[in-house]
């Protein structure tokens, strides 16, 4: 049994080789339905992977008040249903002084702006860095990691000490490598001292997360003193069983300090860093049904090619079936070598889909910055797809060369 299975597969692969160009045509077709589906998904995989890792870091034991909630209600064409105010300083600092709930952190920042010049000596920055004034909380909730020197003190925070915390790019731009610890830079002609370093984080649609520059609170409200600036607050519970109570006790307070009825709607929102990374994932997983309908679509087209060109060969070869018939070969011999055909164009296909597709998924994830990871799932889906488009373009094929009559197949000219 096993020697004739391994003859028809001979049989077949001899027949692949000398119809090569429309077996290679074939494959063409079949890899390029299966690349859009491996290509795709493992895109939306690298987009998954770095949503998840940014969002994570910040634990899924915090929670931020900000201006609007996550998914905001509109109206029609585009409008938002109602305008929040803007979380002033004033808000931000009497939350702070108020919010007593037990085992939590709060921190409050604000970005003074996204287009600073640093200067260290005779070198400087391009007007692409990011300052932010914060808190000595502010790492802590964030998940932000200090790789060399040290926090934010409570000191540095209320005496307004001009001290910074920088991220990992200035390091090699802008201090050519050397430690930048205990060094002192310039920030809109104010100086600082470098106390602590960031780890790395990259980059995350196009913005740095490694250019930034982290200054005392109230020394940056003095250098950025723009209208209308937003703060955020952002409330770390050391214990995730009390996050409900946490948030709770944070609406209540935020309600009284700004001062609504209990009829009111919260005029700001509250969101909980897991439960954004579900929204996001949600999102994505809307992405990843699109990319299997569009795939499936061109799948469809190459099972049906690849029907159409077994149907062609099938006709092609109806004398080589009724001799093998005559010569005594049983009709699951027949449907075995031309199904076993199919199996191997629509696997050489599938494995070609998945190369191009993964390095199309490691293109897009090297240009957009996103954290790349095999993506298994996918593989796993086009592997099982190739199959199956090989087996049900294959299996009508098979049956109408076993059908076959050997004597009107030996008559066939």
């Amino acid at each position: 049994m096993f020697s004739l299975a391994k003859e028809n597969i001979k049989i077949a692969l001899d027949s692949i080789r000398s119809q090569l160009l429309r077996t290679i045509l074939t494959v063409i077709i079949i890899t390029i339905g299966i690349t859009a589906l491996v290509g795709i998904l493992s895109a939306i995989n690298a987009l998954e992977n770095t949503i998840s890792s940014d969002f994570a870091s910040m634990g899924a034991n915090t929670f931020n008040l900000q201006q609007y909630d996550f998914n905001l209600q509109t109206r029609g064409r585009g409008k938002r249903e109602k305008i929040n105010p803007v979380i002033t300083y004033r808000d931000a600092k009497e939350f702070k002084d108020k919010y007593l709930y037990p085992y939590t952190k709060t921190s409050i920042s604000f970005t003074g702006t996204s287009a600073a010049e640093i200067k260290y000596q005779a070198n400087k920055t391009d007007p692409e860095a990011s300052v932010l004034g914060v808190n000595e909380n502010f790492m802590n909730n964030s998940g932000l990691v200090i790789e060399s020197g040290r926090d934010f003190s409570y000191f540095d925070i209320e005496n307004n000490i001009n001290v910074c915390i920088l991220g990992a790019d200035f390091v090699s731009g802008l201090f050519n490598g050397i430690s930048p610890i205990n060094k002192t830079i310039s920030v809109r002609g104010a100086k600082f001292k470098v106390i602590g370093v960031l780890e790395s984080k990259g980059s995350t649609f196009g913005n740095n997360e490694d250019l930034r520059v982290f200054i005392p609170i109230q020394t940056a409200r003095s250098i950025f003193n723009q209208a209308n600036i937003n703060y955020n607050i952002s409330v770390m519970v050391e214990d995730k069983q009390m996050i409900e109570g946490a948030e709770d006790e944070a609406t209540i307070t935020f309600r009284n300090i700004r001062k609504l009825n209990p009829r009111e709607e919260n005029n700001f929102g509250i969101v909980r860093s897991d439960s954004l990374i579900n929204q996001i994932l949600k999102i994505t997983g809307y992405l990843n049904l699109a990319a299997i309908i569009i795939s499936f679509i061109t799948i469809l087209g190459s099972s049906i090619a690849l029907m159409n060109i077994m149907l062609v060969s099938v006709t092609e070869r109806t004398r080589e079936i009724g001799v093998r018939k005559a010569l005594g070969a049983k009709k699951n011999t027949i449907a075995f070598q031309f199904f076993a055909e199919t199996i191997i164009i629509g696997q050489l296909g599938g494995i070609c889909g998945i190369i191009f597709g993964m390095l199309i998924g490691l293109l897009v994830a090297s240009v957009a910055n996103l954290t790349f990871t095999i993506p298994w799932l996918a593989i796993g889906i086009a592997t099982s797809v190739s199959l199956i488009i090989a087996i049900i373009s294959g299996l009508f094929p098979a049956i109408k060369a076993a059908r076959q009559n050997p004597i009107e197949s030996l008559r066939y000219e």
